[in-house]
């Protein structure tokens, strides 16, 4: 048939629509949810996000922000509850504690929680009554106070949980015996949920927790896997011990800041039951003699092999970040304890003297050091 006369035929064709065929032209199928959440966590390049909101501040430095969690750390009896109070104060009345705290919560976040899960109800309630001291306030009505010792594990996280999530206007949430939320501190799952709860927790509400945890006795790291993963999430690691040549002095430093690290500071208990900053006290004696006096220069060279020995020891390679955390542990286990910022002295020392090499493209994810066994 010629073409013209074949374009003046009616259309013929016919399609055969069955139920399925016909349910999937009408009824498409829902996205997926794992596409869902996939969108949803997709970061926007071109939108300007603002950075997080500062809440506490020592020294200047940024110490807590919105949206994250931190960690304070120490052993037994090293006063960790008392600069517990001082940054609780320093939120409480949005202003500064011990000179060098600073608190400073948005106007729509200003509550504050405190859950004590060690102490008996007698002293959580001395402790509150601390906060309410140094920050100069009678009875300010964004703090509360919840003493969880008597429930078993699961049930206080249930509790946190719904607290968190039913306090209006929430901004600062302090857990003092993070370690009494899991049953077990070195079972890696329950490890991963607190980390993961954490994160959850901080981020859907834009608050900041910060969590209380005791040292191993024998070095000092945070005890267990739960110690080991919250200081990897954390936004920020202080350290509470006791000067070795003053036990009445308390010193609080920085054992890893996403911010530049602030300077360490002393505390002692004065006649009013009160934390008080030592005036005048020299952070390169005492307690930290050891700390600041190090410089890669003076280890031998052979400390320095077994050092890059063993942070290289689970994997060939590192990222930075990944490297300066290797190198503070292996330090803090061989007893050199150093801050965040003397461990990368250690790194670029490393890398001056080409004991260690860079590899992959610079400023991208593929960076990465490795270990020059020619040299070590």
């Amino acid at each position: 048939m010629p073409l013209d006369k074949l374009a003046k035929q009616p259309f013929q064709h016919q399609v055969n629509i069955t139920p399925d065929l016909a349910s999937s032209v009408f009824n498409p199928p829902s996205t997926p949810p794992l596409l869902r959440l996939l969108q949803a966590a997709k970061v926007d390049l071109e939108v300007e996000l603002p950075a997080p909101l500062v809440f506490i501040r020592i020294s200047g430095s940024a110490f807590a922000t919105g949206g994250n969690f931190s960690m304070l750390i120490g052993k037994a009896k090293s006063r960790k509850t008392f600069s517990v109070s001082a940054f609780l104060a320093s939120v409480v009345k949005n202003s500064a504690v011990l000179g060098n705290i600073q608190g400073s919560l948005p106007e729509e976040q200003r509550e504050v929680i405190f859950f004590d899960t060690e102490q008996g109800t007698y002293h959580s309630q001395k402790s509150a009554r601390r906060v309410l001291r140094l920050s100069g306030l009678e009875r300010p009505l964004n703090f509360n106070t919840y003493n969880l010792r008597k429930h078993g594990a699961a049930k206080r996280l249930e509790i946190i949980e719904f607290a968190i999530y039913n306090t209006p206007n929430l901004g600062f949430v302090v857990i003092d015996g993070i370690r009494d939320l899991v049953s077990s501190i070195n079972d890696e799952e329950q490890a991963s949920m607190m980390s993961s709860k954490l994160l959850k927790w901080t981020e859907e509400l834009n608050i900041h927790i910060l969590c209380v945890l005791h040292q191993n006795k024998g070095d000092t790291n945070a005890r267990g896997h739960l110690g080991t993963e919250l200081q990897n999430k954390a936004e920020s690691v202080l350290s509470i011990t006791k000067d070795t040549q003053n036990n009445e002095i308390s010193i609080v430093e920085a054992e890893y800041c996403r911010d530049k690290d602030f300077e360490p500071f002393a505390f002692q208990i004065d006649e009013c039951g009160l934390p008080a900053i030592v005036e005048h006290w020299n952070s390169s004696k005492g307690g930290n003699e050891r700390r600041q006096a190090l410089m890669p220069a003076d280890v031998h060279v052979d400390m320095h092999k077994g050092i890059l020995e063993k942070v290289f020891s689970q994997s060939p390679e590192l990222k930075y970040g990944e490297l300066v955390h290797q190198v503070k542990l292996t330090l803090d286990e061989l007893g050199t304890k150093v801050g965040t910022n003397k461990v990368k002295e250690f790194v670029q020392w490393y890398q001056s003297k080409e004991m260690i090499l860079k590899g992959g493209i610079e400023g991208t994810s593929k960076a990465h050091y490795t270990l020059n066994s020619k040299l070590v």
